[in-house]
């Protein structure tokens, strides 16, 4: 890569819970980890559940983030490309976030080629063997039906009703989810699933909320970037190699 800029990849900020006092002391390490990386990064994809819950009306989004959101406008307007994934709690985005901050928004998986190695990206929700309740609830949420529906009711009600719910989710409540066997991870068996068709150097993916770095076989890599609710970490593709890293750890 030109100049030996770097690719950062992070996802499952969750900035909203669980309390407010909280989710601005993860905003702040967020915009101090933005500042370390603004003088090398050439890309950032943020992949999915950045925010614990956000819906776009035509003239109100969710209070917040300022400075987090701040930062992004800083490394947009410095040349960084900035991506967003749908996660299954950010879902309900649509063109705030590419009018003000430039970035492009992507729905589900994204295939990429850099300096020689092809990538797979996706948020990860909603992929692999089981899950059959949330896969029928996601084509539910991201209906045209449902999302006219929801912009019906007043942001007052519509946002603290999501709040509310966001409230109860599984990260909210600081549990750290304890790994599987591997052979048992919905994302690995997906992943190698998808290497019998195509072939990828790395598959990268968040959602599962553990850092994962795990070898498939024939030189691909299953990468899982983790949260930053326990974890804080990312991964950065540096023209080489991927590494999985931990900030201020």
């Amino acid at each position: 890569m030109a100049d030996q800029k770097k690719i950062y990849f992070a996802s499952d900020f969750h900035l909203g819970v669980p309390t407010y006092e909280k989710s601005r002391a993860r905003e702040a390490r967020l915009v101090r980890w933005l500042d370390s990386i603004k003088h090398d990064a050439a890309e950032l994809y943020l992949m999915g559940d950045i925010f614990d819950f956000w819906f776009e009306y035509a003239t109100a989004v969710p209070k917040g983030f300022v400075r987090f959101l701040g930062k992004l406008a800083e490394l947009s307007d410095a040349g960084v490309k900035i991506t967003f994934f749908k996660g299954n709690h950010d879902m309900w985005m649509f063109g705030y976030l590419e009018d003000e901050l430039g970035a492009t928004i992507i729905s589900d998986e994204l295939i990429i080629e850099r300096n020689g190695k092809k990538f797979y990206l996706h948020h990860g929700d909603g992929l692999g063997p089981g899950d059959t309740k949330y896969k029928f609830l996601k084509k539910f949420f991201r209906s045209k039906f449902c999302q006219w529906l929801f912009a019906r009711i007043h942001p007052n009600l519509g946002i603290g009703i999501a709040l509310r719910w966001s409230h109860n989710s599984r990260i909210s409540g600081g549990k750290k989810e304890w790994r599987k066997k591997v052979e048992q991870e919905w994302l690995v068996i997906y992943s190698k699933e998808l290497l019998q068709k195509e072939y990828f150097d790395y598959l990268i993916f968040g959602h599962r909320h553990l850092p994962l770095d795990i070898d498939l076989g024939s030189n691909s890599r299953y990468i899982n970037l983790g949260e930053w609710v326990n974890y804080n970490t990312y991964a950065v593709f540096d023209g080489n190699t991927v590494s999985v890293k931990a900030f201020e750890d």
